[in-house]
């Protein structure tokens, strides 16, 4: 599933191309993703023109004066920008036809992704509203992130990928950080101190950060708007590195269930 570089990566691709020209035609070929398209939207959207456009989670909104575009890309969707028209592929779902000729072609071989549209602020809709704080945001601290542990005996991997707590964090970045921040996956969330805290969101921020300067992680049904692949997965420590090496003791990686996600750490480097 892309995670939030992806999608960072995505949006910031594709905004300089569409941002402030008009819609002046839409094309969809399937209706039914993992909530159905509105059916009236191309009455919505046409002629409408997008004014902004920002990323609240692993969400990509496309703002107009009336409302929202939210889109998911799901389990492997992806956004393409097309300077000239291409023939459609059997899992291009959505075309949107800008006044400039730009075409913003929405793939999702999978149909677990989202197109909607919301009227007026689209923090209100019940796919957002309850959103926790962004993890690159002045708001996720350690202070916070240990007010949200107290009393919660869950696994610290599962607290911060709790899209109600901060969103964005998927399996791959949080299995990155906890090694980076040499805490085990399992760990009590409640018991560990703010240090230990400050450790991780230090190192959630910072994975984060260059895994969206190196174009997000390679994934097999991802590439950016320009075509090109991210880096980042040549970089990964633990995920996905299952009985190889650690790169820091050289002991054997080992994989846990939790949460029903496997996660990979190392037993000696991660307390």
């Amino acid at each position: 599933m892309p995670e939030l570089p992806e999608v960072e990566t995505t949006l910031r691709g594709i905004v300089p191309h569409i941002l402030h020209h008009r819609i002046k035609k839409i094309i969809i070929r399937q209706y039914q993703l993992r909530w159905k398209i509105p059916s009236d939207i191309h009455l919505i959207l046409v002629n409408k023109t997008l004014i902004g456009a920002e990323r609240r989670g692993k969400y990509i909104l496309l703002k107009t004066t009336y409302g929202a575009i939210i889109i998911h890309l799901g389990m492997s969707g992806h956004l393409k920008i097309l300077t000239k028209n291409q023939p459609h592929r059997k899992h291009d779902h959505v075309d949107l036809i800008f006044s400039n000729n730009i075409i913003l072609r929405f793939t999702d071989p999978r149909r677990f992704g989202a197109f909607l549209w919301v009227e007026g602020n689209p923090f209100n809709h019940s796919l957002l509203k309850d959103l926790g704080v962004e993890p690159l945001s002045k708001n996720f601290s350690a202070s916070y992130l240990f007010s949200q542990a107290q009393n919660k005996t869950t696994a610290i991997k599962s607290l911060i990928m709790n899209s109600n707590i901060v969103t964005g964090i998927g399996n791959i970045y949080a299995a990155e950080a906890l090694f980076k921040a040499g805490i085990h996956p399992e760990t009590s969330a409640k018991s560990l101190s703010i240090e230990r805290l400050q450790l991780l969101v230090k190192a959630i921020k910072k994975i984060l950060r260059h895994a969206i300067k190196k174009g997000g992680t390679t994934l097999k049904d991802f590439s950016d708007s320009d075509g090109k692949p991210g880096y980042f997965s040549h970089q990964l420590k633990v995920y996905g590195r299952e009985g190889l090496a650690c790169i820091k003791c050289h002991s054997t990686l080992q994989s846990i269930k939790i949460g029903q996600r496997s996660t990979v750490y190392c037993k000696r480097c991660q307390t």
